[in-house]
């Protein structure tokens, strides 16, 4: 329940404060001294888009701030928690558990706008989310909406209950299914051609590598060898010529191994004459070893290259131009088209299981078609079931809202297509008296029995909704006489299980209010303000003098006034009967 609402620097509201209590509060007051303002409050408090221009001339910025009452174990309680927002625990005098929540939402001259809940900073769209828990806003732009189909949709299967939220709950969930695979299987369908040929270029891939059968590297080995066996008379020119240098028997002064040898003779003899040089003579031997070791090698090649090559050249070659023309063909270099070749199989397989995916997917397509139907069907059922109770309910509703030969109806038809909300065709439909057509509320309904349409729902919903605060802006608009007699009494009715809160310029309808504000406009000559005042008994009947006469002290008025105020206690116990 809203305990209280206090507003600053909001349109022509400078600074006021609304004590809100259980029951029926009505709010009055002349035109533009601020009524809309207030309901334009609970709007931000509410999570709706903010605007600069609805900040007071003057002033730095527009604050709301309210304390509610909740549940400390309800849902809204669990949200404030997962915002890192604070509720303050107590027992009510019924010994019942209670708590407050503070709520607040700043506009800045700039249009910046801020949010708190629990006293934890929040987005605006946390606060839409609380707020629709705590309080419903009904005024013209929600009649408007509820001539269009959602929002009758809405109200039908709000009067259905947790059922409907069941079952509404299964069709979106079946819809998403459905939607799923069929996005998979069409995806599938359409690159089957793709996938096919990723198919044939893969084996043709397998078979051209198979057929060649590279090894890793193989490509440069090859053009080593080719080179080696291409070169190899100079080859032999060259090393045979240093073979003879380093163990030939004709060189001039001896070959290296002669003359190493020699060196290492000299250097042992003076050893006996000098000890120290027997570093030397180990550089000696080491020289004597390697002379041997490369002359070995030189003679191992030598004879190698004799006898290797003999008609493989021609071979290497083929072999070689087979690999090139496999690496040109796929433009990859070898290393890759190995790595190709290893990954094939793999992607062959998968591109196989696309295949077997494709008859799976089509039965899986269609058994949730199947449910989704089912599905669907069994929420028309609950609608049509439910738009007969609702269609009487309202109906009987009008009667006491001085449309005694009105008859309204739900219309529940089938789309031709099931869409995430179902496959039905939702109209509210007004005959407004014996002969006439039912028409669509948009077609057939004048803005009073529009608004009498919506308090009629709202009056049947009331149990099936469970938001503790309703409020009514001008709801009466187009209404007088004996219908806003009735209006007001209905509404008392509904304060008797909801917070009703409603903004009107009837008498007819405040006599009816548990509690009455209203807003004064006051001027200096260049600032106009607004102030909020709870009315006694003697200033109520003031001001519903003001309301039926436009003067507060007319006394023809202020006994219209006292009788309209004994009217409605009288009525009281009926209207909530």
């Amino acid at each position: 329940m809203l305990d209280d609402l206090e507003i600053r620097g909001l349109g022509v509201i400078d600074r006021a404060r609304l004590e809100l209590r259980p029951g029926f509060t009505a709010i009055t007051g002349e035109t533009g001294a601020g009524k809309t303002m207030v309901v334009t409050a609970l709007g931000l408090l509410l999570g709706g888009r903010s605007s600069a221009g609805s900040v007071r001339k003057g002033a730095e910025r527009a604050q709301v701030d309210a304390r509610v009452t909740i549940d400390p174990a309800g849902a809204i309680a669990d949200l404030v928690d997962d915002a890192g927002g604070e509720i303050e625990r107590y027992e009510g005098d019924d010994g019942t558990p209670r708590a407050d929540l503070l709520i607040a939402r700043q506009v800045a001259a700039t249009g910046r706008s801020r949010a708190w809940l629990g006293g934890q900073s929040v987005p605006a769209s946390r606060l839409a989310e609380a707020g629709e828990r705590l309080v419903a806003v009904h005024g013209q732009s929600e009649q408007l909406r509820l001539i269009e189909e959602p929002a009758q949709r809405a109200a039908l299967d709000a009067a259905a209950g947790s059922a409907a939220q069941i079952a509404l709950t299964e069709v979106a969930t079946a819809f998403d299914r459905l939607a799923e695979l069929r996005a998979e299987l069409s995806q599938l369908q359409a690159g089957a051609e793709a996938r096919e040929a990723e198919r044939v270029d893969l084996r043709e891939l397998v078979d051209e590598v198979e057929r060649v059968d590279p090894q890793p590297d193989e490509d440069s080995q090859l053009l080593a060898r080719i080179e080696r066996l291409s070169h190899r008379e100079e080859l032999r020119a060259q090393i045979g010529e240093a073979h003879g240098i380093l163990a030939g028997d004709d060189a001039p002064i001896g070959s290296l191994r002669d003359l190493s040898r020699d060196v290492h003779s000299r250097i042992e003899r003076s050893l006996r004459n000098d000890p120290s040089l027997d570093r030397a003579l180990e550089a000696a031997a080491d020289l004597d070893y390697a002379v041997d070791e490369l002359a070995t090698l030189l003679a191992g090649y030598l004879a190698d290259l004799d006898t290797e090559g003999i008609g493989e050249l021609e071979a290497l070659d083929d072999r070689l131009a087979a690999i090139e023309e496999l690496k040109r063909n796929r433009r990859l270099t070898l290393q890759e088209l190995l790595e190709a070749y290893g990954n094939a199989g793999t992607r062959l397989l998968e591109l196989a299981g696309d295949d077997t995916r494709i008859p799976v997917l089509v039965e899986e397509v269609a058994e949730a078609e199947a449910t989704l139907k089912n599905a669907a069907e069994s929420l028309s059922a609950l609608r049509r079931a439910t738009a007969d109770e609702l269609s009487a309910r309202v109906s009987d509703e009008l009667v006491m809202l001085a449309m005694p030969n009105a008859r309204f109806e739900v219309v529940v038809t089938e789309a031709g297509e099931i869409r995430r909300h179902g496959q039905d065709r939702i109209s509210f439909r007004l005959r407004p008296h014996p002969g006439s057509d039912a028409l669509p509320l948009a077609q057939g309904a004048s803005g009073g029995e529009l608004s009498r349409v919506m308090l009629a729902l709202e009056v049947v919903l009331a149990g099936a909704n469970p938001v503790p605060t309703l409020v009514f802006d001008e709801i009466d608009a187009g209404v007088g006489g004996a219908a806003a007699l009735e209006i007001g009494a209905r509404l008392q009715r509904l304060a008797r299980s909801s917070q009703v809160v409603v903004v009107t310029h009837l008498a007819q309808v405040a006599a009816f209010a548990d509690h009455h504000l209203r807003i004064e406009k006051s001027t200096d000559g260049e600032v106009t303000s607004s102030s909020i005042t709870e009315l006694d008994a003697e200033a109520r009947v003031a001001e519903m003098t003001r309301l039926l006469s436009g003067l507060s002290d007319s006394s023809t008025g202020r006994a219209h006034a006292e009788e309209l105020l004994r009217l409605a206690a009288e009525t009281a116990p009926t209207a909530a009967s």
